[in-house]
């Protein structure tokens, strides 16, 4: 496939530099994203980049990632109103690792084509050049008239910036230079892609390759994604959407896709799948026709859910969310696990009863009003039971002295009891 237009159809382009097209139409090209590993888990806003290298490989190039342990250190200051905290080089071992664990997902490290991806940390080239060699072989290429006319720059020297920009982050654009140069002499990397932000660090790395060798090479920035409303993308109430399951969990990654809204559905399933342009057609038509079924939003939450994590944690997403809107069993409930269960119930009413009273039994109407005050009084549950309005574990409870102990604990620990349609109650034995 072509990838410039592969990429242009999907609105994943902001700028380019001439010939870019032309080069990759040639012949079989390497292209490099880099990622800053401040953590050892990537979130969605990370997912741009990656998609970009994953259309770059299904359209037959060779992508390189590019993990930045050296300039991780130091701290991009484009878009940035402050100063980073500085990692050490173990926490940045550590992330290089978990981060590709997770690219491993998206990109073919294990082929054995001539278009394998590679995983690269600019730590391994920069941890010995010397600071004398640096400004001596990599300095006296870029003037500092040059740097200081870049926006990434001229912002934080603004008189809006209250930070200033330390001498560190202003030679950020010089490393990461350094390491197109590195990049376009050791792995035949031609083209360097990123966010528009980065356009002025990839055309100074650009400029320092024809100053220094002569060479011809190229820069494709794509948009950043923002959400309809302007709001920032990737961000909840909670904070960032992350990859790794240890932070965001796949239920909540799940419902973060499925809740986007229409308008954002319509641009986030272009950038953010592999789905064909007819696909995406079809599933538009569909939801002109039926908009309340949401089928963007389902299908882009199912395609980046599996993609991510796997199949079987999207089939866990789908069922946890039918257990909201009443339609599941308890079987169903039954296989959460701890994390997902917690995900589906979270900011619901909590309490904890005893562990040991449990163990031998607890009427159903002194466990709901004496341990745990989900009704006022003995006589609204037995009214409310009456007419079929109270489960528990998705089980209608019809016996107010019905005894309740340990075995229907879900994950050993929790009861969940529903008043009405949709009010729930979490009680936790301790």
């Amino acid at each position: 496939m072509n990838f410039v237009e592969e990429l242009r159809w999907r609105g994943m382009i902001h700028n380019m530099m001439p010939g870019t097209e032309e080069q990759l139409q040639k012949e079989t090209t390497s292209a490099y994203v880099g990622i800053d590993p401040t953590a050892d888990s990537l979130h969605i806003g990370h997912l741009v980049g990656v998609m970009m290298l994953r259309h770059f490989q299904r359209a037959g190039h060779r992508p390189v990632a590019l993990i930045g342990g050296a300039t991780g250190m130091i701290g991009d200051p484009s878009m940035k109103s402050a100063e980073r905290n500085l990692l050490d080089e173990p926490t940045l071992r550590h992330n290089q690792h978990c981060i590709g664990k997770q690219l491993a997902r998206f990109l073919d490290f294990e082929s054995k084509t001539p278009n394998a991806a590679k995983l690269v940390n600019n730590y391994d080239w920069m941890k010995d050049y010397t600071f004398l060699n640096f400004i001596r072989d990599i300095g006296k290429m870029i003037t500092v008239n040059y740097m200081m006319a870049k926006d990434s720059v001229k912002k934080r020297l603004s008189a809006e910036s209250k930070t200033g920009l330390s001498f560190t982050e202003f030679s950020y654009q010089l490393l990461q230079g350094y390491d197109f140069l590195y990049l376009y002499e050791h792995e035949g990397c031609r083209l360097q892609m990123g966010g528009s932000d980065q356009w002025g660090n990839i055309t100074t790395g650009a400029d320092l390759i024809r100053r220094k060798t002569g060479g011809e090479v190229f820069a494709l920035t794509c948009p950043l994604i923002t959400k309809a409303d302007g709001g920032k993308f990737g961000k909840t109430e909670s904070g960032n959407v992350w990859l790794d399951r240890r932070y965001t969990s796949p239920y909540k990654f799940y419902q973060f896709w499925l809740n986007v809204s229409d308008e954002d559905a319509a641009r986030y399933i272009r950038i953010f799948t592999a789905l064909s342009r007819e696909e995406i057609a079809a599933l538009e038509e569909e939801q002109a026709v039926a908009p309340h079924l949401r089928p963007l939003q389902k299908r882009l939450s199912r395609e980046v859910t599996v993609m991510t994590h796997s199949q079987a944690d999207y089939d866990a997403a789908v069922e946890a969310t039918a257990i909201l809107f009443g339609n599941s069993t308890s079987e169903t409930l039954k296989r959460l696990d701890e994390d997902t269960l917690l995900a589906v119930f979270e900011g619901v009413p909590q309490f904890e009863v005893s562990r040991d009273e449990l163990t031998g039994g607890i009427r159903a109407i002194d466990l709901c009003t004496e341990k745990a005050a989900v009704f006022s009084s003995k006589g609204e549950m037995r009214k409310l039971m009456q007419s079929g309005g109270i489960s528990l574990n998705r089980e209608k409870l019809t016996e107010p002295d019905q005894l309740i102990d340990s075995n229907r604990l879900l994950n050993n620990k929790y009861l969940l009891l529903q008043r009405g349609r949709k009010n729930y109650f979490l009680l936790i034995a301790k």
